[in-house]
Parts: C-alpha cells; structure tokens; sequence
C-alpha cells in the first residue's frame, strides 16, 4: 500500500512511543528545500541554538510527551553540499531539540548494512519503505507488509555501528 497525503500524515504522526528512520543517500531533492539550499550555497546559516520551527517545536512537545524520534544516517567524505546543508540546516537544530541522530560512517570501513534501504518504523512494529530515484527524488512511500524483524535488527546495527551527531562533528553545530 503507498502512503500518501493524509495516510502517511497520520502514519508519521501516529507513533505511540519511537518513529525511526535509516538514511542511506549522500542527497535528497526535495523540492520545498530548494530555496533554503540556495541560501546555504549563498553562506546563510541558522543558529541552531536559537532556530525554531514547527519540527523543532513537535520534536520538543513529543520529547515531554515521552515519545521519541531518531535516524541513522549512513555517509561517506567527503560529505556532499547536501549533507553538509543537511547537517546545518536540519540535523544540529533538531539533536538540540531531542531527536537522536546519529551518523554511520563508512568511508574507511565495510558498511553493516550494505544494500539496505531508506527506511520509517514506528513503533517497531509498522515499517515504511521509502523508494528514491538514484539523484534523491522520492518516488514513492510504501507500508511494509511482512513482520517488521529485520528492520529492528537493521536498526539495533545502525545505531550499535554509529556515533550520535554531536560527537561525529565534534560538537561544532554550526558546521
């Protein structure tokens, strides 16, 4: 089944106690990011210790909740323009607003989850597969239909294999 529109909405927002996500692309075409990639390329930076927005601001209402959102990003260096936009633009502002995100890096090791796609779970029970075009356009959204297991082991390797964001630029959110 895909999921879009108000199905995946209520999916991404449904999660009782963890959503999880696993990244494996070097780039994301994303075309409500275009301008703010532009203003990246133009050296506009935000403070990640004064940014707000409506995601930082749901991460923090679902941290007092006691729910919990986290990702896995798996790069290589040199980290492209994307992952260097994506890391100051969304990930330092967002670990400082409670998600747990965290990077794998294989640029000098085997990588543990080798042909293992962009992935939701919420919950560790509902599996959401995301399908990409090989530049990072998103084709589609797609509700996994079998028992979710693999995807819990692919995510106790992700993050037993990664180090949280902070440590991995070394504290530096403005990077």
């Amino acid at each position: 089944m895909l999921l879009d529109g108000d199905d995946w909405k209520a999916t991404l927002r449904g999660f009782q106690s963890e959503a999880w996500r696993l990244e494996t692309l070097p780039q994301y075409l994303v075309p409500q990011e275009s301008g703010e990639l532009e203003a990246f390329r133009a050296g506009k930076r935000v403070d990640p210790e004064t940014y707000s927005s409506p995601y930082t601001e749901d991460l923090k209402r679902l941290r007092s909740e006691g729910r919990r959102k986290g990702r896995v990003h798996i790069v290589t260096r040199p980290l492209s323009e994307y992952l260097q936009f994506e890391f100051s633009r969304y990930y330092a502002p967002h670990v400082l607003a409670g998600e747990d995100i965290r990077i794998l890096d294989v640029t000098e090791r085997e990588n543990p989850l080798p042909g293992v796609q962009d992935f939701w779970m919420f919950d560790r029970s509902t599996v959401v597969l995301m399908r990409y075009e090989s530049d990072g356009t998103q084709v589609s959204r797609e509700l996994f239909e079998g028992e979710p297991a693999d995807f819990v082991e692919y995510q106790r390797i992700a993050v037993a294999e990664s180090v949280p964001f902070l440590e991995y630029v070394k504290g530096d959110v403005r990077s």
